[in-house]
């Protein structure tokens, strides 16, 4: 699975960070990035919890 940010909606809320940052981190800008190419199996529920808490809807899936 992979974990995809929408950089034209992410505002840098930092959910994603929060819950998962084994995923998530902040680019120099301030706004999400995804750190890893494929979600270890051990943090795809946490990536689920981080697309569902995100303000602006700015985290997708795919492949899952």
């Amino acid at each position: 699975m992979k974990a995809v940010v929408d950089e034209d909606r992410c505002r840098g809320h930092g959910m994603c960070l929060t819950i998962c940052p084994e995923v998530f981190g902040l680019a120099d800008g301030g706004y999400a990035e995804v750190l890893v190419d494929e979600v270890p199996t051990e943090h795809v529920a946490a990536v689920h919890e981080a697309v569902s808490c995100c303000p602006e809807q700015a985290i997708s899936t795919e492949g899952d």
